[in-house]
């Protein structure tokens, strides 16, 4: 098989359309219909099926279409590889990261790489993990930062840091005038919180029905979380959010911890990469300096 005309073919099965593949490849119809016959001819199956007006992969399709990306990524790879054999700490990285280690762990880690390799090129999305994952999935993004999920076959994970949600309100709150506040004392405030559906607000939600009380009382929802701090202290309201906000200088806010077991979620940090993918020494070299800034304050 032809790498050219896999590439083709990953178009093909993305837009179901030979005709805007055509278009986006710059290629006519004619040479596309002939891309996808040497490709059946080799495999010795019908790749596509007529539906409606496009086309749509059939069992056969899908399953060159998973061997062809990896493909792609392999000799990717090994150009990339290949192209670092000698020059050290070089080459750009394109990094997926979840919004509180954009926010405490990448400057740091970023500002001492610079420092070591002033020839890396930082490329970043910030994203929660449902968007990250399919990025890097499709290999637009080398490296996902973000917590531990489920495993899954094609990635492989290296652990960081724990990460620490906790109930955080203004110094000033009404809830610090009692020495120890319980869960309970929690339902009669109100909170700004992330939409139900994310991960935190699911747990915080849970943790109050386990316990038979009431779920926190929202009265604002936010989808940024780097926010929060912010909307913490000028609200006063109660929110649920990584202790790494609390550190003094962190967040620019004086934020302090409502101390309470059963309202501390722990979670896994972790970097996590293709299996099958080349890291590059650049790339290794942020990861090493993540895990660093992970398990010590930013200097």
């Amino acid at each position: 098989m032809d790498l050219r005309d896999l590439q083709y073919f990953e178009v093909i099965a993305e837009l179901e359309h030979l005709g805007r593949a055509a278009e986006r490849l710059h290629r006519t119809q004619p040479a596309l219909t002939s891309c996808v016959r040497r490709l059946e001819e080799a495999c010795g199956a019908a790749l596509f099926e007529k539906t409606g007006r496009g086309i749509r992969l059939t069992a056969a399709g899908k399953a060159l279409l998973k061997w062809a990306q990896r493909t792609r990524f392999d000799v990717e790879s090994a150009r990339r590889e290949i192209g670092d054999i000698g020059r050290g700490l070089t080459g750009n990285i394109k990094v997926g990261i979840v919004p509180t280690a954009a926010q405490f762990l990448l400057p740091p880690a970023a500002r001492d790489l610079m420092r070591e390799a002033p020839g890396v090129t930082l490329r970043t999305t910030v994203a929660l993990v449902d968007v990250l994952k399919p990025l890097l999935r499709a290999g637009d993004i080398d490296l996902m930062v973000a917590t531990e999920v489920p495993a899954e076959a094609g990635f492989a994970s290296q652990y960081l840091a724990e990460d620490v949600i906790v109930v955080a309100a203004a110094e000033s709150h009404a809830i610090f005038e009692k020495s120890k506040p319980g869960l309970k004392d929690l339902t009669g405030h109100r909170w700004v919180l992330q939409p139900p559906g994310a991960p935190t607000r699911d747990w915080l939600d849970q943790t109050f029905d386990r316990h038979r009380l009431p779920r926190p009382l929202v009265q604002v929802e936010s989808t940024m979380l780097l926010m929060l701090p912010s909307l913490i202290g000028e609200t006063g309201l109660l929110s649920f959010i990584s202790r790494l906000h609390l550190q003094a200088g962190r967040s620019g806010a004086a934020l302090r911890e409502v101390k309470l077991p059963a309202t501390t979620m722990r979670r896994r940090m972790v970097v996590t990469y293709r299996d099958s993918g080349y890291i590059s020494p650049a790339a290794q070299r942020l990861i090493d300096l993540l895990a660093k800034y992970a398990v010590a304050p930013a200097s």
